[in-house]
């Protein structure tokens, strides 16, 4: 990034759960005045706005114009409003482009939103469908068959045959993501417990988690089986949910508070790409967090908290790694020892990360931010991590080749 320095002035984001009764309307209004609020602005000071909804096009069919329709009738009249689509990283895509149109000097002042309604009674079966969109449609059997046979000879005999109704197609990605470090790097159903009981654990100090009850290490193996290895409370849940970001450059500063801005200090933005399973050191999410930590002049230990996309256990084990918080084929162990609680080492997903606080796709992006700009701020409550000054976002979406389709980085520093 160059030397235009921009920052966060206002963060704010609805409960995350399943709302029958809430529309997208409804859930953008919350998190934008609670950002607006956070801000100590109004409604005016905003110049341009960027909207992150991917879902409601197959659930409601509101095909385009998403941002126009949830935004206007809040009082954004006129403004330049953008639709971004990255699958689930969104959000935090949304934020990138927010971030280049201020350096451009287009605008002082923007907002970035995610929002997002997944949860349909009445549509369950057309949601989990929705997530075959997050690959390429044209090659879905052959990448079924690849997902299917990744490392599949360490699946034990009583869970080969489990039934894949009721599930997201993205569990069994990172089920075979799983069970190939199983069996390189020796990871075990242990560790992976051990992920979700950390994460249910921080989501009781958030009162805007979907879920926000403890669950142990036994519990969570204990519980209902999803995709071997993986039971329930280690797969992010369906929710509905919104966040939003007023983001402002150098110049429009003045205008807020400084001692609650937050800056952000590198961004990056990588897209999945054909290599082997194995090959970590050229994973999208490694690619990503290196380009961002070059662009904040930091590196791995300098990182006081992080919110990653942990949309099941293993992905936390396999970003942590990625973001070089630990070695290759170390983030069970690492995550086993306690050192990515809140009192750890570096403490990860502080907000409960989105197998506990959830994960309305849109919105996830834009929430992990939500989350470090508190902890920047030290408002976090009972979750605060002691002294943070440096955090890191991870946000990824779809399924390309042999990982994300696209994966971003952001680095944040109060």
């Amino acid at each position: 990034m160059d030397d235009k320095k921009i920052h966060i002035v206002g963060a704010g984001m609805t409960p995350f759960g399943k709302m029958p009764d809430r529309s997208v309307k409804d859930l953008t209004k919350e998190a934008v005045r609670k950002a607006i609020e956070d801000s100590a602005g109004s409604l005016e000071i905003i110049q341009a706005a960027w909207f992150a909804n991917p879902r409601q096009p197959m659930l409601e069919g509101q095909n385009t114009v998403r941002g126009q329709i949830a935004l206007t009738p809040l009082g954004f009249s006129g403004i330049p409003i953008v639709n971004i689509e990255n699958a689930c990283a969104s959000g935090s895509s949304g934020l990138l482009q927010l971030v280049a149109y201020l350096k451009a000097g287009l605008a002082d002042v923007g907002l970035v939103v995610g929002a997002e309604k997944m949860f349909f009674p009445d549509k369950q079966d057309a949601m989990l469908a929705a997530f075959l969109g997050g690959t390429d449609i044209h090659e879905i059997s052959r990448t079924k068959k690849t997902v299917r046979e990744l490392a599949a000879d360490i699946i034990p005999d009583e869970a080969k045959d489990q039934n894949t109704i009721g599930r997201s197609f993205f569990m069994d990605v990172y089920a075979a993501f799983a069970r190939l470090h199983m069996q390189i790097y020796g990871t075990t159903e242990r560790q992976l417990a051990a992920v979700a009981s950390k994460n249910h654990w921080h989501s009781t100090m958030n009162p805007l988690s979907q879920y926000q009850k403890d669950m142990n290490i036994d519990e969570v193996l204990n519980d209902k089986p999803i995709c071997w290895p993986f039971t329930r409370s280690m797969c992010a849940p369906i929710s509905d949910g919104a966040a939003a970001l007023v983001v402002c450059s150098d110049t429009a500063l003045s205008d807020f508070d400084r001692t609650r801005a937050i800056e952000i200090r590198g961004m990056s933005l990588a897209s999945g790409m054909q290599r082997e399973f194995s090959d970590y050191k050229n994973h999208v999410g490694r690619r990503a967090a290196m380009q961002a930590y070059s662009q904040a002049g930091i590196t791995a230990t300098d990182i006081d908290v992080v919110e990653l996309h942990d949309a099941t256990a293993f992905a936390e084990i396999q970003q942590i790694e990625n973001l070089g918080l630990c070695e290759s084929g170390q983030g069970g162990p690492f995550t086993e020892s306690g050192a990515t609680r809140i009192g750890g080492q570096v403490p990860v997903n502080p907000s409960g990360g989105l197998v506990s606080k959830g994960h309305p796709v849109g919105a996830t992006g834009v929430a992990q931010v939500v989350e470090l700009v508190q902890q920047l701020r030290h408002e976090a409550g009972e979750r605060q991590v002691k002294g943070a000054s440096i955090a890191v976002a991870e946000n990824g979406g779809g399924f390309y080749a042999v990982e994300e389709a696209a994966t971003m980085v952001t680095v944040l520093a109060n």
